[in-house]
């Protein structure tokens, strides 16, 4: 059906299907049928949601080169640094010696050290209001946050392969866990790590401020880095400190991973890391939906 208005009327109306133009306008019918065609489509599911802000997470790291250098570079600085100035006094058989003790738990300690950024980059997002824009959207709420995290998971994978391959021009042989022991390794340190980077997402979203974010991690991460089996054997400490390594899940899970590049880990020493992983998760998992939920 279409009206006209009486001639001599400089504006004009035209109806079609229910839609009226402005006076003046005329409708575009073949767009309008196309965009009236059909259903409203289905909201996305939990997976293509989750995978759709990976793929941002992805596009950040390729538009910012510079975030790969924690991956490749500073991991493979630290390996040089502390096994040619330090391996020699701390091992008897020198740096080799020392390369064969000290790989797995840099390689731990790396990984971890990696796991702030899914932080820093949520405090960025909630500081721009980007996360607004996403929860006013129809999509699994918890996306937003699984997706980065995923993302990061490629990180610690880069990380771990970068810094083996590595080990292995200098020398590193692992004595009798093989490549099954290497993988299995891997595999259990990005477990851990992805349960850890809960926590970061928390912080992210509480604090105010990417600098913030950094300070807290570095707190936290730093002490437990050190004070850990990582660097030296804890029967070389003090006795205080050795109660304090004895408990740090960071030498938890490097007992674990010098046990399957080794082939002397027991299953004791698994279930713990794990067990230790799945409480992070527990506790950092709803306690970061919380927060961004209710983060204005």
């Amino acid at each position: 059906m279409t009206t006209d208005t009486p001639t001599g009327s400089a504006a004009t109306t035209q109806v079609h299907d229910g839609a009226a133009a402005r006076p003046g306008e005329s409708i575009d019918y073949d767009l309008l049928s196309t965009l009236t065609e059909g259903g409203r489509p289905e909201p996305a599911g939990r997976f293509s949601a989750s995978m759709s802000h990976l793929y941002r997470a992805m596009l950040r790291i390729k538009h910012s080169p510079a975030q790969i250098i924690d991956v490749t570079l500073f991991p493979l600085i630290m390996l040089l640094m502390f096994t040619f100035l330090f391996g020699g006094a701390l091992a008897e058989g020198g740096t080799g010696e020392y390369l064969q003790f000290f790989l797995p738990g840099v390689l731990v300690t790396t990984v971890l050290m990696i796991t702030m950024y899914v932080g820093l980059g949520l405090s960025s997002d909630a500081e721009k209001g980007v996360f607004d824009r996403f929860r006013s959207l129809p999509m699994w709420r918890p996306s937003a946050i699984v997706g980065p995290l995923l993302a990061d998971a490629a990180r610690y994978t880069m990380a771990s392969v970068m810094m083996l391959a590595f080990g292995f021009v200098l020398g590193y042989r692992p004595e009798g866990g093989g490549a099954g022991g290497i993988a299995v390794a891997v595999l259990l340190i990005i477990v851990y790590a992805f349960c850890l980077s809960w926590l970061w997402t928390l912080v992210g979203l509480v604090m105010r401020s990417e600098k913030s974010v950094t300070a807290v991690s570095m707190m936290v991460l730093m002490p437990l880095s050190f004070a850990s089996n990582v660097y030296v054997a804890p029967d070389t400490m003090p006795g205080w400190l050795q109660g304090f390594v004895s408990v740090n899940p960071i030498s938890h899970l490097v007992t674990a991973v010098r046990g399957l590049m080794d082939g002397t880990v027991t299953t004791g020493e698994i279930g713990l890391v794990l067990a230790e992983a799945v409480v992070m998760l527990a506790i950092f998992g709803p306690l970061t939906m919380r927060a961004y939920r209710t983060r204005n």
